[in-house]
């Protein structure tokens, strides 16, 4: 098992032992990397087996990820680890802020959060956390589904909106 260095002032001295647990689901095994008590990644993997962790971080963020794709959840509250920079987490916060169901483009979102398009799809590049940090929910200009890091790219950015989108409607 190795150790993780903390880095700067943004954790606490103590070194991290770091652990990984994943869950199938519908686009993948999903992978989470971590310590006992926060999140340090979570991965979409193309396919693999369950593995269950005693670090209760690991154990909500699967149980979590468990109840979005059962449809009983729709906000994720997780012990993510922190971004390294205060516009990263800027720029996190308000991916985190697209609501579950809704989409925004990028440069509707660098409009609110007075960033750049380019910043916004940087940053969902380098996402660390696809799902909990939904960057799925970001589109390119009138609507296009555009790229994502994630999984099998935009067959999986597809999916998880076809999985968000209000079921039902007029038969």
């Amino acid at each position: 098992m190795a150790l993780e260095p903390p880095v700067g002032a943004l954790h606490s001295i103590r070194m991290y032992a770091r652990d990984a647990a994943s869950i199938a689901t519908p686009i993948g095994l999903v992978r989470v990397t971590g310590s006992a008590d926060r999140i340090d990644a979570i991965e979409i993997l193309a396919d693999g087996a369950a593995v269950a962790s005693d670090a209760p971080a690991l154990r909500e963020a699967l149980r979590q990820v468990d109840a979005y794709f059962a449809g009983r959840l729709t906000a994720f509250d997780l012990p993510l680890a922190p971004c390294p920079t205060e516009r990263g987490a800027v720029l996190r916060q308000g991916i985190v802020d697209i609501a579950y169901g809704q989409t925004a483009s990028y440069g509707a979102l660098a409009r609110a959060i007075q960033s750049s398009p380019r910043a916004i799809g940087q940053a969902c590049a380098r996402n660390p956390f696809p799902i909990v940090v939904p960057c799925h929910r970001i589109l390119g200009a009138g609507g296009a589904l555009g790229a994502y890091s994630a999984g099998r790219g935009p067959i999986t950015k597809s999916r998880l909106l076809d999985l968000e989108r209000p079921q039902g409607g007029l038969l």
